[in-house]
């Protein structure tokens, strides 16, 4: 992953809409899974290609050359095109614009793959100065943070 899933605070807002994944120019894109080509053509001088899928997710792909066109079915692991070294955004590098929309959102790519963030331990109290007391180390319950 070169760049990672950064949208906007507002639909209209500057971001980062998918997430950027190093590749060589000609590799093979497989179909994540089953759905149907719904666009594939050129949006601003770029090769792009569109699968909606089953579960009302979009997934995009840019800079491509598709091998399958509008209407065409396809399924998970089918190759339906190949990644192009022109037109990518990663300057120097050539990578694979990944991205997700269920409906007008985007989602982040990498969500649909079931992979869970790794889990991050937190303390069980907070640290407080001695002698002050909250709800949950006052003798009576009281909850009111006073000096001990």
């Amino acid at each position: 992953v070169l760049a990672r899933f950064a949208p906007g605070p507002q639909r209209w807002s500057p971001g980062h809409r998918g997430v950027d994944l190093g590749a060589t120019a000609g590799a093979a894109l497989l179909a994540p899974s089953d759905g149907v080509v719904s666009f594939a053509g050129a949006v601003a001088g770029r090769g792009v290609l569109v699968i909606s899928h089953p579960n009302g997710v979009r997934t995009t792909y840019e800079p491509v050359a598709a091998l399958v066109g509008v209407g065409h079915p396809v399924r998970s692991g089918q190759i339906v095109g190949r990644v192009l070294a022109t037109g990518s955004h990663c300057a120097q590098a050539t990578c694979l614009h990944w991205g997700a929309l269920r409906g007008q959102t985007y989602l982040d790519p990498l969500s649909l793959l079931g992979l869970r963030p790794p889990p991050v331990l937190l303390p069980l109290l907070p640290l407080l100065p001695v002698g002050v007391r909250t709800a949950a180390t006052a003798p009576d319950g009281a909850g009111s943070a006073g000096l001990g």
